[in-house]
């Protein structure tokens, strides 16, 4: 519970007798908690399609899934990640195409804090990597050291390279070069052109492969809970406030604020529940006398001889 609501107030039929059918007094609910919360979306998604601006994320999400984000040949095309479903056999799951980060991504540059938060809670990353850029493994190593410095077990989460646009002369003549390195460091690669569809059925076998079924939770069994209830005894004070004096305590605050004063039946009726409670006789003997003030809560009433009034 973030914020409690109120205590509920009380209509006039609770206040009913045998001999007051119809009273005219009502008690209005006590204020609820107020909170001022800052929320922080994070995607849920297995699988996060991670890289540099332009590598071909989204391509590669509409070649994997029935996700149609928006394409087109320029960076930052994706400002807000994007989600398909990937199906293969009868296992499905969720891919987030996380727009491009930049060096400097993790201390805030272009969008990167916004970005890198949303990849948090996937299983797998796949760094797309545009194969045809004058220097690929620099673009992996830029976008290794973000997840690194982001921090929060993201330079640990499983990786598998993507170098794309193997369909492009360079990218094909430099690919088998990149993946011998990339082998060398332990590092999978898998050669795709997402926008032609090459490989892509090799690399989503492999995305399935490295995010295995979630087990099915169980559920705990119900714990026995013993309740202690409080006694009932006095649940008020009453005390000296310089010369006035000021009565605490959560029912009668609650319902000082909740009487209608405009009411003589309500007034009436917080009066009985003064001498009822012992309220009245505990003014008395800490020296209470006409005209003095008394607090409760957030109201002052004049103190009178056989009761208050407002």
């Amino acid at each position: 519970v973030i914020a409690r609501g109120g205590s509920g107030g009380k209509g006039n039929a609770r206040f009913a007798t045998s001999t007051r059918r119809a009273p005219r007094i009502a008690e209005d609910g006590g204020k609820g908690e107020q909170r001022e919360i800052d929320l922080e979306l994070k995607l849920l998604a297995d699988v996060g399609l991670a890289g540099l601006p332009n590598a071909g994320k989204s391509t590669l999400l509409a070649a994997l899934t029935s996700a149609r984000p928006k394409i087109a040949d320029y960076p930052f095309t994706t400002l807000v990640p994007n989600l398909g479903v990937a199906r293969l056999d009868d296992r499905e799951l969720v891919v987030a195409d996380i727009p491009g980060l930049i060096e400097g991504a993790s201390r805030g540059l272009g969008l990167g804090e916004e970005f890198l938060r949303h990849v948090e809670r996937t299983r797998l990353l796949v760094h797309v990597v545009d194969a045809s850029r004058p220097d690929p493994l620099q673009d992996i190593a830029t976008i290794d050291a973000e997840l690194r410095s982001y921090g929060r077990g993201l330079a640990e989460r499983p990786q598998l390279v993507a170098l794309n646009k193997i369909d492009l002369p360079d990218a094909r003549e430099a690919a088998p070069r990149i993946t011998r390195a990339l082998s060398e460091r332990g590092i999978a690669s898998i050669a795709i052109s997402a926008a032609a569809h090459q490989g892509t059925d090799d690399l989503l076998r492999e995305i399935f492969h490295r995010c295995p079924p979630r087990e099915a939770a169980s559920m705990p069994a119900p714990r026995e809970r013993r309740i202690a209830f409080a006694g009932g005894g006095r649940d008020w004070t009453v005390k000296r406030e310089g010369e006035a004096f000021r009565v605490e305590g959560d029912r009668m605050e609650r319902l000082a604020a909740g009487i209608d004063w405009g009411s003589p039946d309500a007034a009436a009726y917080f009066q009985r529940q003064l001498i009822r409670t012992g309220i009245e006789r505990e003014l008395r003997a800490l020296g209470a006398k006409e005209g003095d003030t008394v607090r409760i809560g957030g109201l002052e009433m004049e103190w009178t001889e056989g009761g208050e009034d407002e």
